[in-house]
């Protein structure tokens, strides 16, 4: 495989057309990068734990309809498939509530991981989602440490959601650091620089745990990513925004993507101009993303985002 994601895959409820109205839809960050890397033609795989549920099957379904591998087939008896009800404002940012206690994703548990599983791939993809309860911390982090003693590309998003924590940012904060000991691709959103100590703060987090690049995700301002000692930078075109569900991981599903189809398959492969083209690209899927609602259903195939590039004014 190309990509291994492991952490959660939930129901999010989107806003309908009438008021307290909510339409199903596929959700949750880890399972979306593995999709947005599958619509990039890269062969993905998610293992994470769904409900022996009416919800749980359709997630399955997405995942098979969307050619990524189903490294967990399994589904649980102990909990329903995790639920996220998503809130948009007038700017089509969103707030989320769960119903998670428990809820599915939670219980992926370390003997669902298969060694072979992450020694047959190029990236092992997690976020923080996952950490913030158990068994499914320990077997993120496990898959991460077994990730980076094998010698694989680590990648993390760090999506913070304080919900799920029930605002213990001190907490989350503890475990995203233990997690930073096996990384070397780091995804950050501009508000989550402070769990870092803010921007000035990176360089010396890249120092203290080897971590090769970091990428702060900007909204309509782009990207920039620290690497060595320089930062790479690059703007998006205006889009109008409908639905920033599904952005970041749009974005990073294919910075990934564009990694591997560039020959990145250890950390010494990155170059300057690699990158740029990478987050070109993400920003080129991030701004289809936003164009619609849900997450799924608006990441990007890798046609599109050619097409986009080439029609939308990127430099």
């Amino acid at each position: 495989m190309d990509i291994f994601s492991i952490g959660e895959m939930v129901i999010d409820f989107m806003p309908g057309s009438v008021p307290g109205c909510y339409i199903r839809h596929p959700g949750g960050g880890c399972a979306n990068v593995a999709i947005s890397a599958a619509r990039n033609g890269l062969d993905a795989g998610f293992c994470g734990m769904m409900g022996n549920d009416d919800f749980g099957r359709f997630l399955v379904r997405t995942l098979k309809d969307n050619k990524v591998k189903v490294l967990c087939p399994k589904l649980t008896d102990k909990a329903i498939t995790t639920l996220a009800f998503v809130t948009l404002n007038d700017r089509g940012e969103r707030s989320f509530t769960f119903v998670r206690k428990p809820g599915a994703d939670t219980l992926l548990s370390i003997r669902e991981i298969r060694k072979k599983d992450i020694l047959d791939s190029v990236i092992i993809h997690g976020g923080s989602c996952s950490l913030s309860a158990e068994p499914a911390a320990r077997a993120t982090l496990y898959a991460l440490r077994q990730g980076h003693s094998l010698r694989k590309l680590v990648s993390f998003d760090i999506n913070y959601r304080d919900l799920l924590w029930d605002g213990d940012r001190n907490r989350a904060k503890k475990l995203i650091f233990k997690a930073l000991r096996f990384i070397d691709l780091l995804k950050i959103s501009e508000e989550e620089t402070e769990i870092l100590g803010g921007e000035q703060n990176i360089p010396k987090i890249m120092a203290c745990f080897n971590i090769t690049l970091i990428v702060e995700t900007l909204g309509p301002k782009g990207a920039k990513c620290w690497f060595k000692n320089d930062i790479v930078s690059a703007g998006c075109p205006d889009v109008p925004c409908i639905d920033t569900t599904g952005a970041g991981d749009a974005f990073w599903g294919t910075f990934l993507s564009s990694l591997i189809q560039q020959g990145v398959t250890v950390p010494n492969d990155l170059r300057k101009e690699i990158i740029s083209q990478a987050i070109q690209r993400g920003n080129a899927a991030g701004s289809i993303c936003v164009q619609h609602k849900g997450a799924v259903e608006s990441l990007p195939f890798g046609d599109e985002i050619d097409k986009f590039i080439a029609t939308s004014g990127f430099q």
